[in-house]
């Protein structure tokens, strides 16, 4: 029962109704027996500058941020996490000692997915895409050790920019861009493929994948942070040709996991936040 001492949580986004996140958080709430509540809002663009009062005002004690205000919403935080900063891209807010702290869990969640499969030390990667997701994962890949990074992107300029970044914020040198369309020229060379573009996303699901899967093996870790569909095209022709694959249902989970244990300390199962949404997916 939601009282006065309950302590509330939410997600911001412009629309929110598609958000997985609330069924998976209360669930966690409930299982753990934790006097929370986790709700959606609805933020216009315009009104994103209230944001860290209104949370300061109403005693939310934690935010997650999604499309459009990951970006947006950082000049009007009292700090930034540094990775986050670099990132420019923000998904967890957190009200700490009266102040708003913000956060990035993205990167954190597909890492966390990944090492489920595997060590990414020394690992050769392909990320497909080169937006904010795309941010997120590289930078968290590049502190995982791994051994060269390619960025296949259908603009050249976004590509290019963010590996500039890359390369200014980190030490790190190996990293290429390539045409999405030339991805067959180094595939038999990278052990890891990530999509993060929206391509195969429903209801666009039954569109091409995003690269030519003919040259994917057995010896490929492929990864689509896309989560509806459960499987997307390119995993599911990438486990014909003998891949391991990886979902985008694990990386929403791992990042909302971690989001969660910045918001109350706290850690809950994996399989708290899997079962709702699992279940409101497939309805």
């Amino acid at each position: 029962m939601i009282t006065g001492k309950t302590l509330v949580i939410g997600v911001i986004g412009h629309p929110i109704e598609h958000s997985f996140s609330p069924p998976m958080h209360n669930n966690a709430y409930k299982l753990m027996g934790m006097d929370y509540v986790y709700v959606p809002f609805n933020v216009d663009p315009s009104n994103i500058s209230n944001l860290a009062t209104s949370m300061k005002t109403l005693n939310i004690q934690g935010l997650n941020v999604t499309i459009p205000h990951k970006t947006t919403i950082i000049p009007y935080l009292d700090e930034v996490d540094k990775t986050a900063a670099k990132i420019n891209a923000v998904n967890t807010i957190c009200l700490e000692d009266g102040k708003t702290k913000g956060y990035n869990t993205d990167g954190i969640g597909a890492i966390k997915s990944l090492n489920k499969y595997t060590s990414l030390k020394d690992k050769n990667v392909l990320v497909l895409g080169a937006g904010g997701a795309s941010k997120a994962i590289t930078f968290n890949l590049i502190n995982e050790e791994i051994g060269s990074l390619h960025i296949a992107n259908r603009s050249p300029d976004n590509a290019l920019n963010l590996i500039d970044n890359l390369k200014t914020n980190t030490d790190f040198s190996k990293i290429e861009y390539i045409q999405l369309d030339k991805t067959n020229d180094i595939i038999n060379d990278v052990d890891v493929i990530i999509n993060t573009t929206p391509r195969g996303m429903y209801p666009n699901h039954e569109v091409p994948a995003p690269i030519e899967t003919d040259l994917i093996n057995s010896q490929h870790i492929v990864m689509d942070i896309i989560y509806n569909p459960l499987e997307t095209r390119l995993l599911k022709e990438a486990k014909n040709r003998g891949a391991i694959t990886v979902p985008g249902t694990h990386m929403l989970i791992n990042q909302g996991i971690a989001s969660f244990e910045l918001f109350t300390n706290k850690t809950p199962t994996y399989e708290s936040f899997e079962k709702p949404l699992l279940e409101h997916l497939k309805s």
